[in-house]
């Protein structure tokens, strides 16, 4: 738990509907605290857990009992992973999103605006594309893009310009580097707020995280068997978003389709109208849990 300490974690448990010969899939293993909890209820069953990050399977490597598989992917690798396995259908599949607890406090990664360190930020350490390249190659319309659209930075045309004319001087390398342009910027008292957002939008960019998401849920309705549930577990507006509409809608953008008798063809059907989010004891001890939308569906 030291690694992560996993928000909400009873709820995503009574999300799942634990089966215990039940055969489950842990999208985003991280520390392992979700996959642990799981395996803890289950009597035989399978538990599969996906990270792409190297630290994640480390953690992995602990957990020695037959049940559990780690797959070191990215998840949006989840239908043809399962199907390497020999699995076609699974009871349910949680996912909790965003940036774990560990990333955030290892300064070396890039992540978190509280350390100095090399622009990095990329979750798949094998990958080829950093922070540090996407402030130094990216043209400023797709800096404004970003920073606007992943970020949704109110002033990004104007950081994006600013971006491009100090690495004319010397390339951006480190987080400190960042920060002495960011905060030229930021809006008085909020400069934190500001960064986070800048550092939300590279993170999102870098990670192609947004794209890998919708693959991922549109795979769930193939994987997840009739009766089986869908447990998302989001952190800001822009993963939120198209987690609510595909499990209300079936579809991330515009109006659900209907049949001939006006039925809505969706794939899932919500369990709650509005998401579950972590009461004032977890959040004081937990300051993660403050954002959390936790989104429970359940397959047609």
């Amino acid at each position: 738990m030291s690694y992560h300490q996993p928000v909400m974690l009873q709820e995503c448990l009574e999300g799942l509907l634990l089966k215990p010969g039940g055969v489950y899939v842990d999208l985003t293993f991280g520390g392992g605290g979700h996959s642990r909890a799981i395996l803890e209820r289950l009597e035989g069953g399978r538990l599969f857990g996906f990270d792409q990050d190297d630290d994640a399977r480390e953690q992995a490597e602990k957990i020695q009992d037959p049940r559990f598989r780690f797959v070191q992917t990215n998840f949006r690798y989840l239908k043809r992973y399962l199907k390497l396995y020999g699995v076609k259908q699974v009871d349910g599949v949680l996912a909790d999103l965003g940036v774990s607890s560990h990333q955030l406090d290892e300064a070396a990664r890039g992540f978190s605006t509280r350390f100095n360190a090399n622009l990095d930020m990329r979750m798949d350490q094998q990958g080829e594309l950093s922070a540090r390249e996407v402030l130094n190659t990216y043209s400023e319309q797709d800096l404004h893009r970003i920073l606007g659209q992943f970020g949704e930075v109110k002033n990004a045309k104007t950081l994006a310009g600013a971006l491009v004319a100090a690495r004319v001087n010397s390339p951006l390398e480190t987080i400190d580097d960042l920060k002495e342009v960011v905060n030229r910027f930021a809006p008085r008292g909020r400069e934190f707020k500001y960064q986070a957002q800048v550092f939300q939008a590279l993170r999102i960019e870098v990670n192609d995280e947004l794209k890998a998401l919708e693959e991922a849920l549109e795979q769930t309705a193939e994987v997840i068997r009739p009766g089986g549930r869908l447990v998302v577990m989001s952190y800001h507006s822009l993963e939120d978003r198209p987690v609510k509409n595909f499990m209300a809608k079936g579809k991330f953008r515009g109006e659900a389709e209907k049949d001939f008798f006006g039925n809505m063809l969706r794939p899932f059907v919500p369990v709650t109208k509005k998401p579950v989010e972590a009461g004032p004891e977890e959040v004081a001890v937990n300051n993660r849990a403050r954002s959390a939308k936790l989104r429970v569906a359940v397959k047609v």
